[in-house]
């Protein structure tokens, strides 16, 4: 039967609505109302309409969720919000611990804590604009993710289309595959003669990132929205009642347990330990948060982590198995690690055949000799460990391990500085110390040279074509073709990502210089103040320590590092050969405010947070998180929080949103 536009447009319409909220009931509410052939004709009948009006089709779409067609690569996508990792807590002292912090801030009775299951799957930030879902990404390195927004569309429990129009609304949750679904899926690939996925974790990580959004759809995924990162007009205090308002979005959100007695907390940790393979997914701990968002906004962050929230991480899962060997490996700084080498055993959900044995006084306070059983695990369930011999099982053939005296590596000294556990090899010219450096110099969070694996590397050190990561700058392609497995294409493909990789940011050059104590959020708050290296490598320990995120001992690294002569000529000789050694930033259209330092706190009516930056930078100006003397104007919209509170204990000059408008405008 023929049908004009509008029917099929208000048939299209319905069915919509129809399949959405049969949707929401089974993959939210676990609680289907119609067989599964019956959603399947459902879904057919809409394809077909939308296949016969294609005008019709729409983002928001129930059949958008079927996977478009493959892409070449992720586009990368800059979070508007840092996606910050957590703390650990290990057991009930390390709550105290995090408790007593929270309270020393706060003062003792005033706190409400929030806890949550620590869904163990893959981090993801999803952007809503007018209602429709725009972007979804991965957590990347918590600035910059990757751009799956085709792979998050065909996750059925995550809204297309929010139950209300909101401008903008940014939130965060995990992504994850049930265990039945893991299970399901090993099985078929199994079957099929292909490599069987580790755990639910991988299996969802790696069903997310599949270039083919099909192979996405084919998939059972699921999305659990946890925090509320931004919401225009959206007005909330507590996190609690973030996660109500997200619920009714139609969002998947976790059941929280709300109490202010820390005690309670660690009990229901406790009992969620106990009973957590009840649950049809994986958690590998709680979450425990603070409640109140203006208390939240008073406890701030470290460089890394939130100070107002923690993971409390359940006991690491146990085995016994037989320790074949103990090698040595040298790491960048030059510390010399002990590594077990063991018969294989599954653990936490993969198989495991190396444990680290820290350093020498470990060994020895463990009197693990080669050829033990000892009992392993894996410490916070990610790196495994050995916890103890098990002597009841000793032969007599068991050997004891001794440090070398000589790098393995190059053959100098190994010595133990005293005050130090680890032991190290103090040859800064050490093959192994170079090559680590120039490993992480490459990798993906830093200068990002696609290619450019650990045999490589090696295959250019042991032709001397490189003695450090500044030579990569300097390599030509009569250098590369020759090398095993390189060949004319892939040394010319080297070359290109080498030369791509002098445009990276500032935060990126800063964190693979590999500046002790140094990390991506540091080298990305460095970025943000000094702007350039030369201004960084002139920065004095007063002028470091000033900026909220750097502590003392951080600064004397840094400050330390440019004092080498070594570190200097390096960095001149990246300079020389092109990389970039400025941060990126907006076209200035003047500098009316060049020189003054703005914070902005509570919610402003007719800009958005990131809009007033934006203002503020391309009249010259810059945004601060925090309130200090160095504070030119703090700028208050509603529900102000403790940073309003500092700007008048400092005396600092407080603009309503109306005041600070006149101040962007005033010629």
């Amino acid at each position: 039967m023929n049908i004009t536009l509008e029917q099929a447009r208000e048939k299209i319409n319905k069915l919509r609505e129809e399949i959405e909220k049969h949707n929401y009931h089974y993959y939210v509410l676990d609680n289907p109302l119609i067989s599964d052939r019956e959603f399947d004709l459902l879904m057919q009948e809409l394809i077909a309409l939308e296949n016969e009006f294609p005008e019709l089709v729409t983002p928001d779409s129930p059949s958008q969720r079927v996977g478009g067609k493959p892409l070449e690569s992720f586009a990368t996508f800059a979070h508007r919000t840092p996606l910050l990792s957590l703390g650990n807590a290990y057991g009930k002292e390390d709550l105290f611990d995090f408790h007593r912090r929270v309270v020393g801030v706060l003062g003792e009775g005033n706190v409400e804590y929030v806890v949550e299951p620590k869904i163990d799957g893959l981090s993801v930030a999803l952007y809503y604009r007018d209602g429709i879902l725009q972007v979804g990404a991965t957590r990347g390195d918590g600035f910059t993710g990757e751009d799956v927004t085709q792979n998050l569309k065909t996750v059925r429990n995550i809204p297309l289309r929010l139950k209300e129009t909101v401008p903008v609304l940014e939130v965060r949750g995990e992504a994850y595959m049930p265990r039945e679904a893991f299970y399901r899926l090993n099985a078929e690939r199994e079957a099929r003669g292909e490599a069987l996925f580790a755990n639910p974790r991988n299996a969802a990580a790696g069903s997310i990132r599949q270039l083919d959004p099909k192979i996405s759809a084919g998939r059972d995924l699921r999305v659990i929205v946890y925090a509320l990162m931004y919401g225009e007009g959206v007005t909330v205090a507590k996190h609690s009642e973030a996660l109500e308002y997200l619920k009714k979005q139609g969002f998947n959100t976790p059941e929280p347990f709300i109490t202010k007695d820390i005690k309670e907390v660690a009990q229901y940790c406790e009992n969620w330990g106990e009973k957590r393979h009840d649950l049809p997914y994986e958690i590998d701990g709680m979450v425990i948060k603070v409640n109140s968002l203006t208390q939240q906004e008073q406890l701030g962050y470290t460089s890394k982590s939130p100070r107002w929230a923690v993971a409390y991480k359940f006991p690491a899962e146990q085995g016994v198995t037989r320790l074949l060997d103990i090698i040595v490996r040298v790491g960048r700084t030059g510390a010399v690690t002990p590594t077990a080498i063991l018969e294989p055993i599954r653990l936490a959900g993969t198989t495991v055949s190396r444990a680290t044995l820290h350093n020498e006084n470990f060994i020895k306070e463990k009197d693990i000799k080669i050829g033990d059983y000892v009992v392993v695990q894996k410490a916070g369930e990610i790196i495994p460990e050995v916890v103890r011999v098990v002597k009841e099982k000793r032969t007599g053939e068991e050997k004891p391990f001794k440090m070398p005296e000589f790098c393995p590596e190059c053959g100098s000294r190994i010595v133990r500085l005293e005050g130090e556990a680890a032991s190290r090899c103090i040859d800064i010219s050490c093959p192994a110390i170079v090559r680590e450096g120039i490993i992480h110099f490459v990798s993906r969070n830093a200068m990002n040279i696609e290619g450019l694996g650990e045999a490589i590397i090696t295959q250019l050190f042991e032709h001397k074509l490189i003695r450090d990561a500044a030579d990569l700058y300097y390599l030509k392609y009569e250098d590369l073709v020759n090398l095993e497995r390189m060949g004319p294409k892939s040394a010319q493909n080297l070359l290109n990502a080498v030369e791509e990789s002098k445009n990276r940011g500032l935060d990126q050059l800063i964190f693979a210089l590999g500046i002790r104590l140094v990390g991506q959020r540091a080298a990305k708050i460095l970025a943000q103040e000094f702007k350039t290296m030369d201004r960084l490598m002139e920065a004095t320990f007063e002028e470091l320590t000033a900026i909220p995120e750097i502590g003392p001992k951080m600064a004397e690294s840094i400050i330390a590092f440019f004092g080498e002569e070594k570190n200097i000529q390096f960095i001149e000789r990246l300079k020389a050969a092109g990389v970039n050694m400025k941060m990126a930033s907006s076209p200035i259209a003047s500098d009316k405010l060049a020189g003054k330092t703005f914070v902005l706190t509570g919610t402003l009516e007719t800009l958005t947070r990131k809009e007033a930056q934006e203002k503020i930078e391309a009249l010259g100006g810059k945004v601060s998180s925090s309130v200090s003397k160095k504070t030119d104007f703090v700028v208050v919209g509603a529900d102000p929080g403790s940073k309003y509170d500092k700007a008048k204990e400092l005396g600092v000059t407080i603009l309503s949103e109306n005041e600070f408008i006149n101040l962007l405008d005033d010629k």
